[in-house]
């Protein structure tokens, strides 16, 4: 993978090369950034270009180019995972009791994963390799056949390279890496991809040089899905926005494009301000039966409608343009709740996608969701969302 498969950082990217240009390179680098933001695809990308022979070859102007070459030797197997000088470590599940796994156990389903999708998430890895309910884990024994490679001498490139994504999943056996990332073997590179640097262990977190990998900005992420997903402009224009710079959200809007949030939306108010218990029951059921992935994008959808009505009663006329639809329904829920309630639901709003990211159970969630929201609307004249 070159930079140029990255959606956007330009500036990151630049700031890559000049790390190489001037012999900066830290030997433990942690890309940091949200789902979606493409730190794993950066990182990929930035392996290949460390081991590129084109970008180590002596020059008259020993001046790094811009991006892998693409096409030597090294290029070609790291674009391909199979490069032997790039080590990967990621969540693991046991594929039988009494299993002890390691990532090497999982390369090809890896390799597919990455080709099928640069920017997905943990949980869409974990469904890849058939996790269901269990928890994906980098384990004693994986930090043990880290060492292990890493003590080795690297077979072609002047570097031998560690990309660890997901470092969140490594408990306190991780304290097994510290020496080997605070005195590494000469040319040794730690890559550690990770969206939550509270969740890492700390004796890591300090040992690292961080690099912060933004979101992409909404025109990248337009120009992305018509490019790369094929999704008609006006439809991506409409996503780049829903979907405020995560680019794997935009993929997930994509795929449930036919799904009519608004009508899922109108029905779940109606239950809670107009019809009652049976029909919220009702309701709760049947988003309870529907996936992780698309409860999220409802939850998501229902807060961009919020934030649409917020800047709908601020700004009025002057506001962004919106769709007509979305438009009428950002006025309506202005009319049935006041701003401090608006923001009391996208809290909420934002606390239920964190559960569900979680595994939460579905039908609890919603059903507890289901009663605060009533609660905090309460107070206002009860209205129907038609």
């Amino acid at each position: 993978m070159s930079f140029t498969n990255v959606i956007g950082q330009r500036e990151i990217k630049e700031k890559l090369v000049e790390l190489v240009q001037h012999n900066r390179l830290s030997h433990a680098l942690l890309f940091l950034g949200s789902e979606g933001s493409g730190a794993l695809s950066l990182a990929l990308a930035f392996a290949q270009y460390t081991v590129c022979e084109k970008v180590n070859k002596p020059q008259a102007a020993p001046v790094p180019p811009p991006d892998a070459c693409g096409v030597c030797p090294a290029c070609v197997k790291a674009a391909q995972l199979i490069h032997p000088d790039i080590h990967f470590s990621y969540p693991v599940i046991p594929r039988k009791p009494g299993d002890k796994p390691v990532s090497t156990d999982y390369i090809s389903e890896w390799r597919e994963f990455v080709k099928q999708y640069p920017y997905g998430n943990a949980y869409d890895w974990l469904q890849f390799i058939g996790a269901e309910n269990k928890q994906g884990n980098i384990t004693a024994l994986e930090c043990n056949d880290i060492i292990h490679k890493l003590s080795l001498k690297s077979f072609e490139s002047g570097y031998k390279i560690l990309v660890m994504w997901m470092p969140e999943y490594l408990g306190n056996e991780g304290n097994k890496l510290l020496k080997l990332i605070e005195e590494p073997p000469a040319n040794t590179l730690f890559i550690l991809v990770a969206e939550n640097e509270s969740l890492i262990l700390q004796t890591i977190l300090s040992r690292t040089q961080l690099v912060k990998i933004p979101l992409p900005d909404t025109e990248e992420i337009e120009k992305a899905l018509i490019q790369r997903a094929g999704v008609p402009a006006e439809q991506a224009r409409q996503i780049a926005v829903l979907c405020e710079g995560n680019y794997h959200e935009a993929l997930q809007l994509v795929h449930h494009a036919e799904d009519d949030w608004q009508g899922i939306l109108r029905e779940w108010l109606n239950a809670i301000l107009k019809n009652g218990p049976i029909a919220q029951v009702k309701w709760i059921d049947e988003i309870s039966k529907s996936g992780r992935e698309r409860q999220k994008q409802f939850l998501r959808y229902f807060n961009h409608l919020l934030e649409q009505a917020i800047r709908l009663r601020y700004m009025g006329d002057s506001a962004p343009a919106i769709p007509d639809n979305e438009r009428d329904i950002a006025l309506r829920l202005n009319k049935i709740a006041d701003i401090s309630q608006q923001r009391a639901i996208i809290e909420e709003l934002d606390r239920a996608a964190y559960y569900i990211e979680r595994n939460a159970h579905a039908k609890m969630l919603f059903h507890a969701l289901t009663i605060k929201l009533y609660h905090i609307l309460a107070d206002r004249t009860v209205a129907s969302v038609n």
